[in-house]
């Protein structure tokens, strides 16, 4: 799990000036939005984990599912920092705007309410208040990633191709899904 830092090591060190990666001419966004590339990252890996056990049968890599979705909640909670602490100042008349007018905003926003009740609920002490019940909440995984997704795609200027692959790939998590619940089901 130790690994799912480096990423946030690197772009402390390289906002710093330690490394060879140069910061454009507003490094903040910059490093706004390889925060919120690295939850998206982390989203996607974290759904993976569920195919990945059915295929190989490594029941253990189940373990590996609450760390990552934390971890990426965390760097969800760190780029939704630096954007209103830092990019827009907590000025909250600026962030209502950005909410109503910038539909990539509304999106991003969206992704995160969707995400705070399964970084909430991710103790043992709710899984075993909520029940049976926990496990319908954390289903909010797939639309909180599928805003996400739309989230990046809206917020793109020119290159489409990156968001569109995470999209990509999510839809073929999803698709895996299908196909296995459709299995099951017979």
């Amino acid at each position: 799990m130790l690994l799912g830092f480096l990423p946030l090591a690197w772009l402390i060190a390289s906002a710093l000036g330690w490394w060879q990666w140069h910061l454009n001419a507003d490094p903040i966004a910059q490093v706004t939005d390889q925060l919120g590339l690295w939850a998206l990252r982390l989203l996607l890996i974290t759904l993976c984990i569920t195919p990945l056990r059915h295929a190989t049968g490594w029941i253990r890599l189940t373990l590996l599912r609450r760390p990552l979705g934390l971890l990426a909640f965390l760097y969800v909670c760190l780029h939704l920092t630096l954007y209103v602490a830092i990019d827009q100042g907590f000025n909250t008349a600026i962030l209502w705007d950005d909410i109503v007018k910038r539909r990539w905003i509304t999106m991003g926003l969206m992704a995160f309410l969707l995400l705070l009740p399964l970084a909430l609920t991710s103790t043992r002490a709710a899984m075993r208040r909520l029940g049976r019940r926990w496990q319908t909440v954390h289903y909010a995984i797939y639309p909180a990633v599928l805003a996400a997704c739309t989230h990046y795609y809206w917020q793109v200027k020119r290159d489409i191709r990156p968001p569109l692959v995470y999209a990509t790939v999510f839809a073929l998590l999803m698709l895996l899904r299908w196909v296995r619940y459709r299995q099951k089901a017979r």
